[in-house]
C-alpha cells in the first residue's frame, strides 16, 4: 500500500507536471523540448496481450495530440525487484502508444535505493536495457536561500525531505512560505511536513509559532483550534521511542551541542514518549544538554 510519503511526492508532480521537466533539465541535465505545453495525461498503459499497466504519473511535453517527449514519474521508497522489472514495460508501452522519446524519472528518498534504481535494467531482449533518470538525496540541492525557495517551492520541499537536518534549509523554506500567495502556502507546507523527518517537523513547528499566517498542518490545526484530536492522535502514533530518541540526538548534533555518553544513554534508554517530545522541543532552543533535562519532570513508566 502506498505510504503518505509516496502519495505526497506523486501529488507534487501531478499538481504541477512542469516540475518533472525542471528536475530532469536542471538537476540531471536531460534534454527535454523547450517552450512547449506540459500536461498530465492518463497513466493507464498496456502492452497487449498482457495486463494493463499503471505507473505513478505520466506527463507529456508538446501538443496533446502530437507529444514530443513523455515522462514516467515513479516513486521508489525501497528496493523492489518486481517493481523494477515493470519499468521497462512501462517505457515500451508508452513509447508504442505515443511514438515519441520516453524518459523514466525515479524519485528515491533513500540514497541507497537511488543508487540501486540508477543501475541499468536489462530487457529480456538481448542487448537491450533501460537506464532510468534518478533523483535521490544526492541529486537534491540544499536550498538555503529564501528567494530561491519561494521561486521553486517544490524543489524547496524536496530539499527539506533530503536535508532537513540542516537548519538553514528548514528556515529558508519557512521564510519562503511567507512570500507565496496565501492560497498556496498551506499546500507547500503540507508537502514538506509530510516528507520531512520527525526532527525537521519539530523545527518547522517551532518556527511556525512566530508566523503571522495560519498553516493547516496537524500542528497548526491544534494551535488554531481546528482538528485538535486529529493532531494529538497523529502525534501519539508517530514513531516509537527509539526513533524519537534518535531525532532528539539529531537536532542536538545539527545545532552543534556536545552530548556526553551519559546524556546519550539517558536519551536513548528513555521509553516515555511524552518526555521525549518535551526534550525534542527543548533541543530546538537549548544551548547545552543541561537545558534539556533542567526541571524536566520525572514521569513514571508503567
Amino acid at each position: 500500500m502506498p505510504s503518505p510519503q509516496h502519495d505526497t511526492l506523486n501529488l507534487m508532480f501531478r499538481n504541477r507536471p512542469e516540475f518533472a521537466v525542471e528536475m530532469l533539465r536542471d538537476q540531471l541535465g536531460v534534454e527535454v523540448p523547450d517552450g512547449l505545453p506540459v500536461q498530465l495525461v492518463s497513466n493507464e498503459l498496456n502492452d497487449r496481450p498482457s495486463k494493463d499497466l499503471y505507473p505513478d504519473t505520466v506527463i507529456t511535453v508538446g501538443p496533446r495530440h502530437d507529444p514530443k517527449h513523455a515522462i514516467i514519474v515513479e516513486i521508489q521508497q525501497k528496493k523492489d525487484e518486481t517493481k523494477r522489472k515493470q519499468l521497462p514495460r512501462y517505457a515500451v508501452a508508452l513509447w508504442l502508444q505515443l511514438s515519441c522519446p520516453v524518459t523514466v524519472l525515479v524519485i528515491c528518498p533513500d540514497v541507497r535505493v537511488a543508487a540501486w534504481a540508477a543501475e541499468p535494467i536489462p530487457f529480456e531482449v538481448p542487448g537491450c536495457a533501460l537506464t532510468c533518470e534518478v533523483i535521490g538525496p544526492e541529486q537534491i540541492p540544499p536550498v538555503i536561500d529564501p528567494a530561491e525557495a519561494a521561486a521553486h517551492p517544490e524543489l524547496a520541499a524536496l530539499s527539506v525531505m533530503a536535508h532537513g537536518e540542516d537548519a538553514p534549509v528548514v528556515e529558508a523554506f519557512m521564510s519562503a512560505l511567507q512570500r507565496l500567495p496565501d492560497e498556496h502556502a498551506p499546500q507547500y507546507y503540507e508537502y514538506a511536513y509530510r516528507l520531512a523527518s520527525l526532527a525537521a517537523r519539530h523545527v518547522m513547528e517551532k518556527l511556525m509559532e512566530s508566523a503571522t499566517w495560519p498553516v493547516y498542518s496537524p500542528f497548526a490545526r491544534k494551535h488554531y483550534g481546528k482538528g485538535v484530536q486529529a493532531g494529538r492522535t497523529e502525534g501519539r502514533t508517530e514513531g516509537r521511542a527509539e526513533g524519537r530518541a534518535e531525532d532528539v540526538l539529531t537536532v542536538l548534533q545539527v545545532r552543534g551541542i556536545p552530548v556526553s555518553d551519559a546524556d546519550r544513554t539517558r536519551i536513548t534508554t528513555c521509553t516515555d514518549l511524552n518526555r521525549l517530545d518535551d526534550w525534542m522541543r527543548r533541543a530546538v532552543t537549548a544551548t547545552s544538554t543541561a537545558d534539556l533535562f533542567d526541571d524536566a519532570p520525572e514521569r513514571s513508566v508503567g
